[in-house]
């Protein structure tokens, strides 16, 4: 009997209503996760329902309200026409998107793929991160535990140098530069402590510098006298983090009256990290101290050029049919 194959596609999550109810369940639900805060729960659950949330619900309930699209977040609706793309890309295949944190929720889409023997799930992390990656496989690892037969999952490790993915941001960074050229790309990607890097061990910043080399490779070629950086943003807390942190480098970037265009490579669709703390927050800054010009290009989204890469990543996934 022929094997049945489906394909779970997994990003971060969302908030489902630019609500301070709704956002309270979600940063509970996301930030509650071990691989996320490894502080024991008897210390970090008084701290993060009883300071972290109610400090920060405020301002960003605001943050997403100012980046809500279509009456959802931005995140879910890319992720949901990326989604119903690859439904009509891939007829007959079982195909169901889900988040780690918050909805639709990963027991849902495991329900309705629950008759397939293999669940290629593939995770829109391109950089591998304990944080993000294996968060998702754990996550679902433990709710199929008590399944009498579950399906294998193979999960796709990461992305970060995969070809399709490279040529389609360099690609279309290219169409950006092209109108615009800057003194400084800087390709910023979301921060981790650096204990995890540490400890756990993470391979993260690795594969973010992979992806940033082979991307100033190619792009390089076409703007030789451009500047390429990397730097880490979203720090959060004391501890210290990934560097260097993408808001104090464009702060000095500014002070010398430098042009900078910005792109978020870690991210696969736009959200409140890229929207909000980069085109807004950051440009505000950047502008303020002094900056010459300040432009950021937009995740790859429900592009066609991401279009091709996830199906890219699909057919990579499934085994190889015979000639």
């Amino acid at each position: 009997m022929a094997q049945k194959h489906g394909v779970l596609i997994v990003n971060l999550g969302t908030p489902s209503e630019a609500t301070p109810a709704a956002i309270k369940h979600y940063l509970g639900e996301f930030l509650r996760d071990r691989q996320v805060v490894d502080l024991p729960p008897l210390l970090w659950l008084p701290i993060l329902y009883g300071i972290v949330i109610p400090k920060r619900l405020k301002y960003i309930t605001e943050h997403y309200q100012a980046i809500w699209l279509n009456n959802q977040s931005p995140l879910l609706f890319y992720c949901e026409q990326l989604w119903h793309k690859m439904q009509v890309r891939y007829p007959d295949l079982p195909c169901e998107l889900a988040m780690t944190y918050g909805e639709p929720s990963l027991l849902s889409a495991l329900e309705r793929l629950k008759n397939c023997d293999t669940i290629h799930v593939i995770s829109l992390y391109p950089q591998y991160s304990t944080t993000t990656t294996l968060a998702a496989s754990k996550k679902i690892n433990q709710l199929v535990s008590n399944w009498p037969q579950p399906p294998i999952f193979n999960y796709l490790y990461d992305y970060a140098d995969n070809p399709h993915y490279i040529d389609a941001l360099v690609y279309h960074i290219d169409q950006h530069l092209c109108l615009n050229q800057p003194d400084i790309l800087l390709l910023s990607y979301h921060g981790i402590p650096m204990s995890y890097v540490k400890k756990r061990p993470d391979e993260y910043v690795t594969r973010c510098e992979l992806t940033t080399h082979l991307i100033k490779q190619k792009i390089t070629r076409y703007y030789p006298q451009l500047e390429v950086m990397m730097t880490f943003q979203s720090r959060f807390g004391k501890g210290k983090w990934t560097e260097p942190n993408t808001s104090d480098v464009l702060f000095e970037l500014a002070k010398k009256e430098r042009s900078v265009t910005v792109i978020c490579p870690g991210f696969a669709v736009d959200c409140i990290e890229t929207l909000h703390e980069i085109d807004i927050e950051n440009r505000e800054l950047f502008i303020n101290a002094g900056g010459k010009s300040f432009n950021y290009i937009p995740a790859l989204n429900d592009n066609p050029l991401q279009c091709e890469l996830l199906a890219a990543l699909i057919n990579e996934s499934l085994p190889k049919q015979p000639n």
